[in-house]
């Protein structure tokens, strides 16, 4: 099986093409006509000295690519089985697959070329002889944390970027330690962030283009997997930013069969696969050695890399100790979580009320989105009315392998809980306990957090050996760690709360985490993190000097353009303030009394649903209720009748076989007022998702006050506006906004302590 593939930049050399115009006069003078000046002097003369130069060079390397490739295939006669290029040559693959025409890509690679040419402030350095793990971790050590590896061309050779005087600062690094580091002579930091603006500039210049699906599988740098139908230029413009993962997308090639590849338009990519093929596959990285959470890391890259526990960084793989939660339906949606991924930050799939086929289709969505080894986890939501449901969704997220869930809602340790955590547990070779399956509890109450911090309940583990659903191993190692090394602490926040206050419940957590780790004494330091209110610098610098080990966001990035809430409801977000959200009943713990907090602004659904739970507390069945106000809610909150409601509820229970339910309605009138009541939070909930605007008034939006502190902070701003708001810089303002009060707040302390030098008390953080 053959697989073609084409160089990019640095395999341009004057002379080359001259067989190719030959053959091909015509495409030769179609693209001197659309760049503005003879290719072929260029290639052949380069009498100017431009070949090398960003803006010539890919326009040059495109046109032979794709002129290589015809003269290939009809001498040849053949298809390749798969195609694929370095950077610049993807354009050459995408356009041999039919992708666009010879015009189009030129007119594409042209612009691309001038827009990354005019980059500046960057640099990038080949590091020669480290594989790319290992080189991670020197920038980590190093303190270079803002360093991307933008190339990871074959196993010892890596091309790093980022801003011109870290990267220089990484050569002397790597010097001192003996570690070959070569500087380029490039004017920015492809493949890295700071190619951000490039890349919004050529995403509305390729909007004005047709790009169709490829006919022949074309392996994209970004993803190191073949093109997704409808997604052409959507993963062409994310390329720019993102590393060329290129040692991975030839393992992709070689274990889908590909025994040989053909290189058209250069001979660079040869030598590196054949590095690729010869050298042994990484193996699974160890498990972190114990340390306790506290532990400083190597100095770091930016001030926001040090905050927080080092432990929590490298047992997710991240860079900074934050994390964004689940939030339900898919507002944390899967473009959410690759988005973070990406750039080494946790975040969590959403998956409350999804459906299983649905939830399925978006961890596929964030796999085949994300590298090996980046980051990303999918929040499980207890279900007390259907365990069968809850062991569903975790035997789907262990066929995915998915190496992080977030439990959210969890009173007690559920056998698909227990399930998930053991069966993630083996014996590594020095013996240790190695866990691949990682639990971040989100708890707001003592008692839960301890079950998750003590090891699996005994019966449990007993019962899931009596069913071989463990093997012996497993139930041993499990009676060895906790459920949980990750507790994230919930104070007041947006959705279901229970309105504890931050400083009273961590210290408290805090205390009960030493008494766990001295009782059962594990290998392996438990982290504890915040949630809830957290919008600003301000509030996270808080968090972290309260003893924080991580911090988790959620109100802030439903207002985000990566978000799955709606539009209509996101221009809603943008503009609130701390005083606009109120508590409501929680419709899937509606008898219970269970409180949600959601937008006020607005709306009518917080004071409407408040009606419900007065009226469902009074009444023992809805024919007890005064048809006056029986008539009030059919006509303005629920648009139906009870009746066809209960139609409604009846079908659904029907078709999720639960039966019981229904026959218990039957039995008991205020159950069956539960039920119906309960339609009309599922109701709401649809309506704000899909921004249906008959319905406005009924929006049911779970958020909190952060998010109104959040909008208060950026006002004046461009980020005034969700359209410019993305999940990882909210991330990284709030981080570096943090690093930048507590400094300012220890030197105040320092000099006030110290003696009458303290003038000045801390400012609020700017904004970014």
């Amino acid at each position: 099986m053959k697989a073609v593939v084409f160089p990019g930049q640095g395999a341009q050399r004057r002379g080359m093409g001259r067989e190719l115009f030959d053959a091909y006069p015509e495409l030769a003078d179609e693209a001197s006509e659309i760049l503005g000046y003879s290719l072929r002097t260029l290639c052949l003369d380069d009498p100017h000295r431009q070949l090398g130069r960003t803006e010539y060079t890919q326009p040059a390397l495109f046109v032979v690519g794709a002129l290589a490739h015809r003269q290939w295939r009809e001498s040849t006669g053949e298809e390749p089985a798969f195609l694929a290029g370095h950077s610049l040559g993807e354009y050459c693959a995408l356009h041999g697959a039919g992708a666009f025409d010879f015009a189009t890509g030129l007119r594409l690679v042209q612009r691309r070329g001038a827009l990354m040419a005019q980059a500046r402030g960057g640099g990038m350095a080949a590091v020669v002889g480290v594989e790319a793990a290992p080189l991670r971790e020197l920038l980590d050590e190093g303190g270079f944390c803002d360093l991307t590896v933008a190339n990871d061309n074959a196993p010892r050779q890596q091309v790093v970027s980022g801003d011109t005087a870290t990267v220089d600062a990484l050569v002397a690094y790597l010097d001192a330690r003996d570690v070959r580091c070569v500087r380029l002579n490039v004017s920015g930091a492809f493949h890295s962030p700071l190619m951000r603006q490039a890349q919004q500039d050529f995403a509305r210049f390729a909007a004005g283009f047709a790009l169709g699906d490829p006919a022949t599988p074309v392996v994209a740098n970004a993803t190191a997997r073949p093109y997704l139908p409808g997604r052409t230029a959507r993963t062409l413009v994310d390329q720019i930013v993102q590393p060329v993962r290129w040692t991975e997308s030839v393992h992709h090639l070689l274990d889908r069969g590909v025994t040989e590849f053909v290189e058209l338009g250069g001979r660079v990519l040869g030598r590196l696969i054949d590095q690729i093929r010869s050298a042994p596959r990484p193996a699974a990285r160890p498990a972190a050695p114990a340390a306790s959470p506290d532990t400083p890391a190597a100095p770091p890259g930016t001030p926001a890399a040090a905050l927080g526990s080092a432990v929590f960084r490298r047992r997710m793989g991240v860079r900074h100790a934050y994390a964004v939660g689940g939030m339900y339906r898919g507002i944390a949606s899967a473009e959410m979580v690759v988005r973070l991924g990406r750039n080494r930050m946790l975040g969590f799939l959403g998956t409350g009320g999804l459906p299983l086929p649905e939830i399925e289709q978006r961890v596929k969505e964030v796999r085949h989105g994300l590298a090996d080894g980046q980051p990303y986890g999918v929040n499980v939501l207890a279900d007390h009315d259907d365990p069968a449901a809850e062991r569903a969704l975790v035997d789907l997220l262990m066929r995915h392998r998915v190496p992080v869930i977030e439990a959210s809602a969890f009173l007690q340790m559920t056998p698909a809980l227990v399930l998930y955590r053991a069966r993630g547990l083996r014996r590594g070779a020095d013996g240790r306990t190695v866990c691949d399956h990682r639990i971040v509890a989100k708890v707001s109450r003592p008692e839960v957090a301890e079950q998750f911090m003590a090891p699996a309940p005994g019966r449990v583990l007993d019962r899931l050996r009596r069913e071989n659903a463990l093997t012996d191993e497993q139930v041993q190692l499990a009676r060895t760690v906790p459920m949980s090394h990750d507790i994230t602490v919930e104070a007041d926040s947006g959705g279901h709360t229970d309105g504890g206050v931050a400083t009273v419940l961590l210290p408290a957590m805090l205390g009960l985490r030493q008494q766990a780790q001295d009782r059962h004494g594990y290998d392996e330091p438990l982290c504890m993190g915040l949630a809830g209110g957290l919008g600003t610098p301000a509030a996270v610098a808080a968090a972290f000097m309260l003893g924080a080990d991580y911090v988790l966001t959620g109100s802030v990035n439903q207002c985000t353009v990566e978000s799955g809430m709606s539009t209509e409801v996101k221009d809603m977000l943008q503009d609130i303030g701390i005083a606009d959200t109120a508590y409501a009943p929680a419709g899937d713990m509606f008898e219970f009394g269970a409180k949600v907090q959601v937008l006020r602004k607005g709306v009518f659904f917080p004071a409407r649903a408040n009606r419900l739970f007065s009226l469902y507390s009074h009444y023992d069945g809805l024919d007890e209720i005064p048809e006056k106000t029986r008539s009030l809610l059919e006509r303005t909150y629920f648009g139906k009748s009870f009746e066809e409601v209960w139609d409604e509820v009846r079908g659904y229970l029907r078709s999720q076989g639960r039966d019981a339910d229904i026959d218990r309605a039957d039995a008991d009138a205020k159950h069956k007022m539960a039920l119906v009541f309960r339609w009309y939070f599922f109701h709401t909930t649809r309506l704000a998702m899909n921004g249906d605007g008959s319905g406005k008034v009924n929006y049911q939006v779970q958020t909190g006050p952060a998010l109104g502190a959040f909008n208060q902070w950026v006002d004046g701003t461009e980020l005034a506006s969700w359209r410019h708001r993305h999940v990882d810089r909210i991330g990284l303002m709030l981080l570096d906004g943090a690093a930048e009060h507590i400094a300012t707040a220890c030197r105040h302390w320092r000099d006030t302590l110290g003696g009458p030098r303290a003038t000045d008390a801390p400012p609020q953080s700017r904004r970014t």
